[in-house]
């Protein structure tokens, strides 16, 4: 038999159960006045109410009564708009609430809306087309409220799709083309439909350009904001440049600075493009320079002046006037601020200006602002020339002393990089930035030890005629304690010791050289730099010990020569049993080469006798009297593989070759051991038949690859590259740059040695200018289509919404241009109709120039 209908019952039970529910939410629901007494009451408890009022809010907005749903929702906005709560969750519940007949539930949605679309749920607004749709076109409805379309406005203007802008970019045609306040709101959304849709250019573009000659000056006003924003990077401005004859009549007569400083910024993308515009803007820029007491205004107009109207002197005189007055003002630090932007974009062009306003820069650079210290520095480097390098190098390093440790080695890494750009272009006098190098060693929250070390190196081995004035240096920095305690300046200590070792000759004193190398503070250093000073008094030793053979030297005698073995020996002897394998490496050949030559002074002159001690203090000498040279980055790019060489070829075969002895080591211990583990090397290696194979073996491979082994010859094993590559201060050619810049000095600037072009290429590339290309993207392209015309003549169709606002009368200059452009002779009239259609065969070429498209600029610009 059959069985009762339960579920009827059940389903029945479940409605008034939720009715129930309703209406006790109804009932006890806080309201947004109770939230915010709530908070206000006891601000300290505001987590924890925030807490149960989101909970309460996540289970009202869920209920099926529209007036708790709305409360809710109301509360939620408050939350999200004062205490950013997101509240993404109830993005279907606003849409929930926007067909309410209730202009304020509806208002309250729609801002609701707004709030919790974003591009992570933008998949619900397909679901709101309709509704948008019904508000957007409700004018035509007699009995509607006006307001609906804003709100409908607003949310599009907010928080759309492309799919959305498609469908609803229609309903929006008549809320453009309309004079009405719902007009400016309508401008903005199409804004935000063209950048989400170029799809939709056909539909919305015309009506937008008609926008501006809009009698309504807000339209106005958001139309050139709008396209303002279109043609801003990456986007192409080149598709606008149609447009210009609206956008100079609304540059002429509107009264807005905001809408004035919109057509600047739009000029100033189209004028690079069109050099011919310049000369047809310049005049009323001059104006509102003189004129205009909006200080926003000015300073747009100076900028558009500097970046695109550079040659035109009496503008540019101008603007630099109006500079020197954003400078000159005490009382705004605003305005200082600008003023220096602005002055550093004068550079390189204008250079004669920033040297005309070096004090106010120079002063700047104390000022408490941090902004303005750094724009001043900035503007410092710009105008920094080979005539006047040492001078504003040397304030800013004395400036780096008075500041603070961040702006101090920001200062000094401005300079480091500067003076090295292009192997040292700015120094003239390499003593001076030397001895400036180790200034800036002195200041006391130096930082850059790394950079000041490479290129104290890199000095020494490109240029000869500074290699004195570097040892003084180095002396200087070695001689100095208080540098040893501070860790950021150990590579520049290590490059001191180098510098002193390597260009001994040209030390005053070596045994003042020895005692600074091992001085007890010496122990504060790191293993890479105590090996470089073991290292450097190895090579002062040894010129030392060939000075006093061949007598070059009257500082050396027996007493300084035995003074100095003695040193060297008391202070190095304890660290051969040091843990660390690359100083106790360097430290046994120095006491190997001291006990050699204790007895130097001893000598008789014999040399059959002394001869032993002779050849090696000589051969030593010769060891390291080879100048050591720059190597180039782009070396190992220069060495050509050989034609034998199969780089890919597997090596797996060499398995074959090997025994297990000669990977037991590294699978074994994967460490690198320095030197052997016991010292006794008296027990005989007996050489067996394996080992006899083994070496067989390896000479058959070595036989098969050839190219993966050391020449046993020494001379062959000598790369002949070597012989591309010019000496120390050898004469290079002169290059191909620009020379029509130099200073005269009165000591010759030194030779400074150059490997190849891309050698400094890395140093240099953070100061170079980048310059952006624009791309062509779809909504340009779309607008080329609209404003060069697919259909019919492009040229004359190109332009119709300038045309039809010289129909109502809006433009009579503009029309008086056009009409005497008909009334040419009908020949020349002819062979113009001509050429347009010869272009409209060839539509699907890209066009070559948008100005040789479109005569309606090149008549503006007659």
């Amino acid at each position: 038999m059959a069985t009762p209908p339960l579920p009827s019952s059940t389903s029945t039970t479940t409605s008034v159960l939720s009715t129930a529910s309703s209406l006790a939410d109804s009932l006890f629901q806080r309201s947004l006045d109770d939230l915010i007494k709530s908070l206000r009451s006891d601000p300290s408890s505001e987590p924890s109410i925030i807490s149960r009022a989101l909970s309460e809010i996540q289970r009202e907005i869920r209920s099926s009564d529209p007036l708790t749903k709305s409360i809710a929702l109301q509360k939620l906005t408050y939350l999200s708009s004062l205490h950013f709560h997101p509240m993404s969750f109830a993005a279907f519940h606003t849409l929930e609430l926007l067909p309410s007949l209730s202009p304020q539930t509806k208002r309250l949605a729609y801002l609701a809306a707004s709030l919790s679309f974003h591009p992570s749920t933008t998949d619900l607004l397909p679901l709101a087309t309709h509704q948008l749709h019904k508000d957007l076109t409700s004018l035509s409805n007699p009995s509607s409220s006006p307001f609906l379309p804003s709100l409908a406005l607003h949310l599009l203007s907010l928080a759309s799709s492309a799919d959305l802008s498609s469908h609803l970019a229609p309903d929006l045609v008549p809320l453009l083309s309309r004079s009405s306040p719902l007009q400016p709101k309508a401008v903005a959304a199409t804004y935000r439909v063209l950048s989400l849709c170029p799809s939709t250019v056909p539909v919305l573009f015309k009506p937008l350009v008609d926008c501006l000659s809009s009698d309504n000056p807000l339209t106005v006003s958001a139309a050139v904001g709008a396209f303002c924003e279109l043609s801003a990077a990456p986007n192409d401005p080149a598709p606008y440049l149609p447009l210009a004859p609206e956008i100079y009549r609304v540059l002429v007569n509107s009264r807005s600075n905001w809408t004035l400083i919109k057509a600047l910024k739009i000029f100033s993308r189209l004028v690079p493009l069109e050099p011919r515009l310049g000369s047809r803007i310049v005049e009323p820029i001059c104006k509102f320079l003189c004129e205009s007491q909006a200080k926003s205004l000015v300073l747009e107009c100076i900028k558009t002046v500097v970046t695109c109207l550079h040659t035109h002197t009496e503008a540019m005189r101008l603007a630099i006037d109006k500079i020197k007055e954003l400078l000159s003002s005490d009382d705004d630090p605003n305005l200082r601020y600008l003023g220096l932007q602005t002055l550093g974009m004068l550079a390189p062009g204008h250079l004669w200006a920033l040297e005309e306003s070096r004090e106010v820069v120079a002063q700047s650079l104390t000022d408490p602002d941090r902004s303005i210290c750094h724009e001043a520095l900035r503007v410092m480097m710009a105008m920094t020339l080979q005539e006047n390098s040492i001078e504003n190098c040397t304030l800013l390093v004395r400036q780096a002393a008075k500041s603070d440790p961040e702006f101090a080695n920001e200062i000094l890494d401005s300079v480091l990089s500067l003076c090295s750009k292009d192997f040292y272009e700015l120094v003239v006098d390499f003593d001076w930035y030397v001895s400036l190098l180790g200034k800036m060693v002195r200041i006391v929250h130096c930082t850059k030890g790394d950079e000041i070390s490479r290129q104290l190196v890199d000095i020494g081995l490109r240029v000869r005629d500074v290699r004195p004035e570097l040892v003084r240096v180095a002396r200087e920095l070695l001689i100095d304690p208080s540098l040893l305690g501070n860790h950021f300046l150990y590579n520049v200590l290590s490059a001191a010791a180098w510098i002193s070792g390597e260009y001994v000759e040209f030390s005053k004193d070596p045994m003042e050289l020895v005692e600074a190398l091992l001085q007890p503070r010496t122990s504060l250093l790191p293993t890479s730099a105590r090996a470089v000073y073991i290292q450097s008094v190895f090579k002062v030793l040894t010129f030392s010990c060939n000075s006093y053979i061949d007598e070059n030297s009257s500082l050396l005698n027996d007493t300084i020569i035995a003074r100095m073995l003695s040193l060297i020996e008391m202070t190095v002897g304890p660290l051969a049993e040091s843990e660390e394998a690359e100083v106790e490496d360097r430290v046994m050949n120095l006491l190997g080469v001291v006990r050699l030559v204790a007895n130097i002074k001893d000598l008789s002159g014999d040399k059959d006798k002394d001869g032993m001690i002779y050849e090696v203090v000589r051969a030593m000498y010769d060891l390291f009297s080879d100048e050591m040279g720059p190597v180039s980055a782009n070396a190992q790019k220069k060495i050509s593989v050989p034609e034998d060489l199969d780089l890919k070829e597997n090596l797996d075969d060499l398995s074959e070759f090997m025994s297990d002895n000669d990977t037991t080591m590294s699978r074994s211990n994967p460490s690198i051991l320095f030197y052997p583990q016991s010292r006794n090397t008296s027990e005989e290696v007996e050489v067996g038949p394996s080992r006899v194979a083994e070496s067989t073996s390896l000479e058959e491979h070595r036989k098969r690859h050839g190219l993966y082994y050391l020449s046993a010859d020494k001379e062959s094993a000598e790369p002949e590259l070597t012989k591309d590559y010019p000496r120390v201060n050898e004469t290079l050619p002169p290059s191909n740059g620009d020379t029509a810049r130099r200073v005269k000095v009165t000591k010759p600037r030194p030779t400074v040695v150059k490997l190849d072009e891309g050698e400094d290429l890395a140093a240099s590339s953070s100061l170079s200018t980048k310059v952006e290309v624009a791309k062509d993207d779809t909504l340009s392209g779309a607008i080329k289509e609209v404003l060069l015309g697919r259909k019919g003549n492009g040229a004359s169709s190109g332009f119709d919404a300038s045309s039809s606002s010289q129909g109502k009368g809006k433009d009579k200059v503009k029309g008086k241009e056009i009409k005497s452009k008909k009334s040419e002779d009908g020949e020349s009239k002819d062979r113009h109709k001509g050429r347009r259609k010869h272009k409209h065969k060839k539509e699907t070429m890209p066009p070559v120039s948008v100005a040789q498209e479109t005569p309606v600029i090149q008549d503006f610009l007659l």
